[in-house]
């Protein structure tokens, strides 16, 4: 039982370490770099901030029940993450793309390695949240 409890320690930590990344990441790439993000962007945002907090109090407190919050919402996240890069990547999904406000969802301000953008990274937090959320979410169900 104590392995389970220690795995699921490391498991939270690294759920809000990927949420704390990604959030300084998205902050770095804004207010640094001035890459002014689009609404979807936006949305991304808005889901991963409050992971920040959320895993980080769960963390110290070791509040394993919040992991099926988690899980839900990172894969909420990660829904728009994968529609935001389908849309700069897929050529038929970006020609249907509908207008986005100042700033077009389809434009990609990095494109690292051909495949690297921040729709991208930002769906690369999401499924580690996900998965570290669901393993935490199973193992929590095992032991109660």
């Amino acid at each position: 039982m104590s392995e389970k409890k220690d795995q699921r320690e490391s498991l939270i930590f690294i759920a809000w370490a990927a949420a704390v990344i990604a959030m300084f990441g998205s902050l770095y790439f804004s207010e640094i770099r001035q890459y002014e993000p689009c609404e979807l962007c936006w949305y991304q945002r808005i889901i991963m901030y409050p992971f920040v907090v959320i895993l980080g109090i769960a963390t110290v407190k070791k509040d394993y029940k919040i992991s099926l919050y988690t899980m839900i919402l990172s894969a909420i996240g990660g829904m728009i993450s994968m529609y935001h890069y389908g849309i700069q990547k897929l050529s038929f999904l970006a020609d249907a793309a509908p207008a986005c406000g100042r700033i077009p969802c389809t434009a990609a301000y990095i494109n690292w390695f051909g495949f690297i953008t921040i729709p991208f990274l930002a769906l690369t937090a999401f499924v580690i949240i996900f998965i570290c959320s669901f393993l935490i979410w199973k193992k929590t169900k095992e032991v109660s």
